[in-house]
């Protein structure tokens, strides 16, 4: 048995970057008491008339008709912002965060930094129907980077601490720092190693400490539904199917709607402004359709609206938030998805027997926010972070998955995703554990090994491996069993057209000492296949030779980019051969005559 293999890969850099995940933690933290300070500063410039910070809500402002005219000003100074500053500082963040981490390195500027908490707070504090959530993922994800940019760190370094900072903004609004680690392994690591995952748990925890001490603990929305019945089984079904079709159809307006936009004849600067005169309409309609919104995600929780109202206050969410977001303006996602989800679940209390009305706000908020995001799993522990409500797991895990289930069949692409591959980029959501990982080199290595002396002579080599009856592209030289090089035709030529290299009898061992400054490529058969095909194409190699220890270098198989097709090949096997069992035999049972 191999001792040596292990379940995860080794990291000494890991402590490091814990430490810098736990400073960028209290830092987001940091970033988000700014953000909601902010938020509330321009609710109350724009709304009231007054410096402060006080929470209010923009419902209670006696402007009139001239509500209408707060948030295209708002819209129009975020274009000018996105227009001269930043075009990052448009959108609802999560996207923007993915794209910077797949395609750009994991690098965001300091503007963004910046821009986005202040456009986002203008935005929202001018009655733009959005949350904080993305701004702060966007903007604790800039800090991370940033940081980051500062140092010396791999590509893959900065990504986990441009996640770290990401979940730390969300923990630090919301209260929820598991359901923000499964948001960044769902939505932003793309992996699961202890090496981004430790650091981004780090932070998020640090984070929650630190929100507890600025806006002390407890759930956001305390919620206590009596435990489910069997008949909500069947009723969690039908929730969840209309989660998934309202979750789709919220999806597939706002693209639609940003298509329109993209076809107008002017300027993206000015789309903001021109979204916000519908949301100006709609908050004259509907002034608590304006803002966040948690005071109505709340009521609606705890069944303080009436069923009336409540419909009208999410027909107008629903329809000024999708233009606001296809207008490209500054905004979250999550909080919206949470009012219109528990919209749904209001409605559906009122018809659905069998339970107390109060469970399906909290179901339909999760299972919309969870089909709509595509991230299942965030979504019922962030239900449960908000409300602490643990009779209502079991419904939420069951209509969750089943919305979830809705949307991946009827949608191509989450709201998230949609954005990223209308810039061309797609993304592959699944992932799973790649076959060259769970094979080892000495799997899949040849054992018998034709090789070179390091005394023969070059002009015995030329003719006895790189004639005519040439059998490989490259081959290993050994002195006394010991790797000492590795040799194909280039090398080769290059050692016998060296005029220093003419003297008579030169041995291909002395010929690389000549030539070589660093220690041949090697593998070793205890490591994963995918480092050996790594190194492979790092190197440019057709062939790697393996050895027994990098101490002895003793030479024990060899490994070719055709015995690293081996496990695709099983994998294919294991993925689309179909076979059926006819039958069983029974081992080990003796008759009796």
């Amino acid at each position: 048995m191999d001792h040596h293999k292990r379940d995860f890969s080794v990291n000494d850099r890991l402590l490091r970057i814990c430490g810098l995940a736990a400073v960028i933690g209290g830092i987001s933290t940091l970033a988000a008491v700014v953000l909601l300070a902010l938020i509330h500063l321009f609710t109350n410039l724009f709304f009231f008339g007054t410096l402060s910070v006080e929470d209010r809500s923009p419902a209670l402002n006696t402007l009139g008709a001239w509500v209408i005219v707060i948030p295209v000003i708002g819209g129009l100074i975020v274009g000018l912002m996105a227009r001269f500053g930043s075009e990052k500082i448009r959108g609802h963040g999560i996207p923007e965060a993915i794209e910077a981490i797949l395609f750009g390195k994991s690098r965001m500027s300091p503007k963004v930094a910046i821009l986005k908490p202040l456009s986002s707070g203008i935005v929202i504090g001018s009655g733009g129907p959005f949350g904080a959530e993305g701004p702060i993922i966007m903007t604790g994800g800039a800090l991370g980077s940033l940081i980051a940019q500062c140092i010396d760190v791999t590509a893959a370094e900065r990504k986990t601490l441009l996640v770290a900072g990401a979940a730390a903004g969300m923990t630090a609004v919301f209260g929820t720092p598991v359901a923000a680690v499964l948001l960044a392994v769902e939505l932003l690591l793309f992996e699961w190693r202890p090496r981004s995952f430790l650091p981004v748990a780090l932070a998020c925890a640090v984070a929650g400490f630190a929100r507890a001490a600025v806006f002390g603990t407890g759930a956001l929305f305390p919620l206590d539904t009596p435990p489910p019945q069997m008949i909500s089984l069947l009723f969690c079904v039908v929730a969840g199917l209309l989660s998934g079709a309202l979750a789709s159809g919220l999806s597939a307006a706002l693209y639609k709607l940003e298509d329109l936009f993209g076809k107008l004849p002017i300027h993206w600067m000015w789309w903001p402004a021109l979204g916000a005169v519908f949301v100006g309409v709609g908050g004259y309609i509907e002034p608590r359709a304006l803002g966040v919104g948690y005071d109505v995600i709340g009521d609606l929780l705890h069944q303080h609206i009436a069923l009336q109202v409540a419909l009208s206050i999410l027909a107008v969410k629903a329809a000024i938030w999708v233009v606001a977001l296809a207008s490209g303006t500054s905004g979250g996602v999550l909080a919206p998805l949470l009012m219109l989800g528990a919209g749904l679940g209001t409605a559906l209390g009122a018809i659905l027997p069998g339970h107390d009305a109060a469970l399906w706000p909290l179901v339909c908020m999760a299972a919309t926010l969870g089909a709509t995001l595509g991230a299942p799993l965030t979504a019922i522990v962030f239900a449960f972070g908000l409300t602490h409500d643990a009779n209502a797991l079991l419904p939420l895990l069951a209509a969750t998955l089943v919305a979830h289930g809705f949307a991946t069949v009827v949608m191509k692409r989450s709201i998230m995703t949609e954005k990223i591959a209308r810039r061309g980029y797609h993304i592959y959501r699944e992932y799973g554990v790649d076959p060259l990982e769970r094979h080892h080199v000495d799997e899949v290595m040849t054992r018998d090994v034709q090789t070179i002396d390091a005394a023969t002579p070059l002009a015995d080599v030329l003719a006895q491996h790189f004639g005519a009856t040439q059998m490989h592209r490259a081959y290993p030289v050994l002195r006394d069993g010991v790797l000492v090089g590795v040799l194909d035709r280039a090398l080769l030529g290059t050692m016998i057209g060296t005029s220093s290299m003419q003297e008579a009898g030169l041995t291909v061992g002395d010929a690389l000492r000549r030539l070589a400054h660093v220690t041949p490529a090697f593998a070793v058969p205890g490591e994963p296949c995918r480092l050996a095909a790594t190194r492979l194409a790092v190197h440019e190699l057709e062939r790697l030779p393996v050895v027994a220890d990098e101490k002895s270098m003793r030479l024990v198989g060899i490994v070719s980019r055709s015995d690293l097709v081996k496990p695709a090949r099983a994998h294919f096997d294991e993925e689309h051969r179909r076979e059926r069992f006819r039958g069983f035999r029974r081992a080990g049972v003796v008759k009796k005559h």
